[in-house]
């Protein structure tokens, strides 16, 4: 029997987060992740408010039905917690922010207010058992040397290029790959068999 302390396997369903704000976008957020948006909306204005008052998450999903603006769009069930790290105002009712991605998560029940946001009831996964990278994604390490090398504010530090879940999580935010690939990448529990995923897609002819 596993002792009191010991990690939960990969993908397990953790304790239910009762109320989260869901803001459905065209692009897949990963948990180290960093997220710039342009926010004008006031459905999005009253959530990033509240976010920043309380120092509280909302859930960034892909959009599977609909768009970013106007009506309310139709998200996956697997999305990221994101959390607001920096905040400007360039002008009246335009909120520039930058979020880091969190932990994952699944939509359980999902509700629309009557002001257009989206919230919904969310249960945690649980993070990617992590371990070294195999040596088969060495490639993999390289490229990512490579981009801080050339762009050091790329990507944000502590850059942990031994770790398996890191180096694939960022190359999959990194490599231009069609949203819903990159949602296939976040949905996966094993960081092993992304990164050999990844390392598929860099060995194409074509590279992605």
């Amino acid at each position: 029997m596993a002792g009191a302390g010991a990690s939960p396997p990969p993908g397990h369903r953790g304790r239910p987060i009762e109320d989260l704000a869901l803001f459905p976008l065209g692009t897949v957020l990963f948990p180290g992740g960093r997220l710039p948006l342009r926010i004008f909306e006031q459905r999005y204005l009253g959530m990033a408010k509240v976010c920043l008052k309380d120092n509280v998450t909302f859930g960034v999903c892909l959009i599977r039905e609909g768009r970013e603006v106007g009506e309310p769009a139709v998200p996956v069930e697997v999305g990221t917690l994101a959390r607001i790290a920096e905040w400007d105002m360039p002008q009246l009712g335009v909120l520039q922010v930058v979020a880091r991605g969190e932990g994952r998560f699944r939509i359980l029940e999902r509700r629309v207010q009557p002001d257009g946001l989206a919230r919904g009831r969310v249960e945690a996964i649980a993070d990617d058992r992590d371990g070294p990278v195999p040596a088969g994604a060495a490639r993999c390490v390289r490229l990512l040397e490579r981009v801080i090398q050339e762009t050091p504010d790329a990507i944000a530090a502590p850059h942990r290029l031994d770790s398996a879940s890191w180096v694939g999580m960022r190359l999959a935010e990194l490599l231009p790959l069609a949203p819903e690939s990159k949602q296939e990448l976040l949905e996966m529990t094993d960081a092993a068999a992304r990164l050999d995923r990844l390392s598929g897609l860099l060995s194409r002819p074509q590279g992605v």
